[in-house]
C-alpha cells in the first residue's frame, strides 16, 4: 500500500503551506455516484452496439483474443485429463472479461471525444496501464477466478469423491443422474452466484474508472461497490444480462465473443458514464452521492 500513497503524492504534489512547511498532498476528490435507470442501461446497450458497428475492427480484435484465450484454456483441460472442470471454468471465465475489455473502454472513450481511432493509439494506451493501477485491478479480478476454481476442487472433492472421469460426457452424466451430483450443481450454483455478485460488484465501475482517471485501485473498487449499492436492483439486473449473454456466446465453442465481448464491452463503458458523474472543477464542492 505504501506503493500507492507514493504514487499518488507523485500524480498529486504536495503544496507549501502559508507558514512555509510542505503541506500533505492533495487527494483527488471521490467519483460522484448518480442514480440509474433501466432506461439508462438500455440506452447504454444500444450505445454499445453503435460502438461497435462505427469500429468494428477493435471490437473483433479484443473479442478474438479472449476467445482464443478460453480455447487454449479448454484444450489444455482436455490435455491435462481435468475435463470436470470445463463448465465451472466457462463461467468463472467471465470473471476476466472486464480486464480483457480494457481497450474496447478506450475505443468508447475515445469515439466519445471525437478523438482519432487507430490500432496504435488503442494499443498503446492499454499498454500503459501497465504503470497505472490497472495491473492491480486485473490480480483482483484473476484472484476471483482462482477462488471460484479452487471452491469448485473442493465441492467436487467433497461430493463426487476421487473419481476420475475419462470424458466430459462422464462427468455430466454423474452430475445430472447422482444424488451427489446434483447436490453438487445445487451448491455450486449458489456459491458462483454469490462469488460472481461479489466480483461485479468490485468490477464493474473500477475497470472503466481507471482507464479514464488515474486513481489508485482501491478507490476504484470502493467506487465500483457505491455504485452498486445506490443502484442495486438496475445494477444487478445488468449483471444478469451479461452472464446470460457471456454464457450464450461462451456455448458455440467461444465463437459468439467475437461479438457479444465488444458489445458488452462498449456498454460497460457508457453504463460508467452514466452512473459516475463526470470531474467537476477543483473549487466545485460534490455531494458523494447526486440524484
Amino acid at each position: 500500500m505504501s506503493v500507492n500513497v507514493r504514487a499518488g503524492a507523485a500524480r498529486h504534489p504536495a503544496k507549501m503551506s502559508e507558514t512555509g512547511q510542505t503541506a500533505a498532498p492533495m487527494r483527488p476528490a471521490d467519483p460522484v455516484i448518480r442514480t440509474v435507470t433501466r432506461a439508462d442501461v438500455i440506452e447504454a446497450l444500444a450505445a454499445g452496439l453503435r460502438d461497435f458497428a462505427a469500429a468494428p475492427q477493435y471490437g473483433l480484435f479484443f473479442g478474438a483474443i479472449y476467445a482464443l484465450g478460453g480455447l487454449a484454456i479448454f484444450g489444455s483441460l482436455f490435455w491435462f485429463d481435468l475435463v470436470y472442470l470445463a463448465y465451472p471454468l466457462a463461467a468463472g471465465f467471465v470473471l476476466v472479461g472486464p480486464f480483457v475489455a480494457a481497450g474496447l473502454y478506450d475505443v468508447s472513450r475515445r469515439r466519445e471525444r471525437g478523438d482519432p481511432l487507430s490500432f496504435g493509439a488503442v494499443l498503446g494506451s492499454v499498454w500503459a496501464q501497465r504503470r497505472r493501477e490497472m495491473v492491480w485491478m486485473s490480480f483482483v479480478a484473476i484472484f476471483l477466478m482462482i477462488i471460484w476454481l479452487y471452491q469448485v476442487r473442493l465441492l467436487v472433492a467433497l461430493f463426487l469423491g476421487l473419481r476420475s472421469f475419462s470424458t466430459l460426457g462422464e462427468f455430466l452424466d454423474v452430475l445430472v443422474t447422482t444424488p451427489e451430483g446434483l447436490t453438487f450443481l445445487a451448491i455450486g450454483h449458489v456459491v458462483g452466484a454469490i462469488l460472481s455478485a461479489i466480483a461485479f460488484t468490485l468490477t464493474v465501475v473500477s475497470f472503466p474508472l481507471l482507464v479514464d482517471r488515474d486513481l489508485d485501485f482501491i478507490t476504484a473498487i470502493i467506487t465500483s461497490f457505491r455504485a452498486v449499492a445506490h443502484n442495486p436492483v438496475v445494477m444487478l439486473g445488468w449483471a444478469f444480462c451479461v452472464v446470460v449473454l457471456m454464457i450464450a456466446a461462451i456455448v458455440p465453442l467461444f465463437a459468439g465473443l467475437l461479438v457479444v465481448l465488444p458489445v458488452l464491452g462498449h456498454a460497460t463503458w457508457h453504463i460508467y458514464r452514466r452512473v459516475v458523474a463526470p470531474v467537476q472543477g477543483p473549487e466545485t464542492p460534490q455531494p458523494l452521492i447526486a440524484s
